[in-house]
């Protein structure tokens, strides 16, 4: 946050509070790691959820999020805000707030950038554009012009890639019951590269597929969030977070057809071991060395006695050749206390050597800190320098001093 914007946020706060304000009331943001995009006191009871991130053109960084938390409207329309950054991340602006957008991801199609998410907790699928480097939006009145699908749905800002002369996109259905987890069906979007992504018609949508309470040996609660991704052989599959207790290392692998109207899964074969599976995750195709790349909240040893969906405070990144067979190859952000601190949710991209990263950070602020790791109180951005030659010895230095102790 730069130095105007603080004073702005300390003026609000004074005006809030009255004409007294203790030094304990002050935000403090020096121990936040990165450059904060946004901020949000628990006092609000609203929480930053659901970060995204974009390159448009000239450099310019767009970055997202939405609200939620029993001070926001996530159950009516969604609040969602985007800011701009002209200076490679180093300062922020808020540009626009969106009135019905939830779990969107933000992405750039030709000469256009996109918000795909839904316009409420379980609600419609819908769709955005901005044609002007997201200055302005379109918005989701009818079939023709954004509203993409009618009922519940679950998401979150996923990757969305193009393959084959295809656009993709994992979603969930959630009309399998009203339980958090159980109720999410699995399915893929697509739509033609040259369609108008803006028609519902345009889009072809899969069968879905519901979880089974019996796979791993019982213990399989759900999966959500899933990654479109290009394999090795050229096919397309959607890599899911597992819910699955304790462990929180398990993914999932469903697979798609070419036309993108079928999705199947082997429970036999399409689980599989990977770092952080437990929460949400993002997978990229690094075409540089043909390697994928993730950050995910990877669990140390030392943090294995808590619910693996709830550890969020350890931030990791790895690589795999084949996408099932995964490597840790460094901690790039960390903090000890597991209860009120996480980097989590992000969503990154590759820029020449380096990742550029939009987390959902829970992180101590001078007013009380976050009220919980999940419910996080800022929105950063960080970069990760080199990150194909980054090792263990590299990780982040409150992880190496951290790991130096007797567990």
């Amino acid at each position: 946050m730069s130095g105007p914007q603080i004073g702005l946020y300390l003026a609000l706060v004074a005006a809030s509070a009255g004409s007294s304000i203790g030094a304990e009331q002050m935000p403090d943001f020096s121990h936040v790691p990165g450059a904060v995009i946004a901020h949000y006191p628990k006092s609000d009871q609203k929480y930053v959820g659901s970060p995204g991130i974009a390159i448009v053109g000239g450099g310019i960084y767009l970055a997202k999020h939405d609200e939620f938390g029993e001070g926001s409207t996530e159950y009516q329309s969604a609040i969602s805000q985007i800011y701009r950054s002209d200076d490679h991340g180093k300062t922020w602006r808020r540009i626009h707030t969106f009135d019905g957008l939830f779990w969107a991801s933000i992405f750039t199609h030709g000469d256009a950038v996109y918000l795909l998410g839904t316009d409420k907790h379980h609600g419609n699928a819908v769709i955005f554009r901005s044609s002007d480097q997201g200055q302005t939006w379109t918005a989701p009145t009818d079939a023709a012009n954004g509203l993409l699908l009618e009922g519940e749905y679950h998401t979150a800002p996923v990757p969305v890639i193009v393959h084959n002369g295809r656009i993709w996109r994992a979603i969930e259905d959630a009309g399998g019951g009203d339980k958090w987890g159980h109720r999410y069906r699995a399915m893929m979007m697509s739509a033609p590269v040259d369609a108008d992504l803006l028609n519902a018609a345009s889009w072809t949508c899969s069968n879905y597929l519901a979880r089974n309470p019996e796979w791993l040996d019982g213990r399989f609660n759900a999966w959500l969030e899933g990654n479109a991704v290009v394999t090795p052989d050229g096919k397309i599959v959607n890599i899911l977070r597992v819910d699955f207790n304790p462990e929180g290392n398990v993914a999932a692998i469903i697979r798609c057809s070419d036309d993108g109207r079928e999705v199947t899964f082997d429970p036999k074969s399409d689980f599989i071991e990977f770092p952080g599976g437990a929460t949400k995750f993002t997978i990229r195709h690094d075409p540089k060395t043909n390697l994928y790349w993730t950050l995910s909240n990877f669990i140390p040893a030392f943090h294995r006695s808590t619910r693996a969906a709830s550890t969020r405070n350890t931030l990791a990144l790895a690589s795999s050749v084949d996408l099932r067979n995964w490597t840790v190859s460094s901690v790039v952000l960390y903090h000890p206390d597991v209860e009120k601190h996480a980097f989590q949710y992000v969503d990154w991209l590759f820029e020449g050597d380096d990742l550029i990263v939009a987390s959902r950070t829970a992180h101590d602020d001078g007013l009380g800190g976050a009220h919980r790791a999940h419910d996080a109180n800022f929105l950063t951005f960080h970069r990760v320098q080199d990150f194909r030659d980054l090792e263990m010895a590299d990780s982040t230095s409150a992880y190496l001093e951290r790991l130096s102790k007797p567990n």
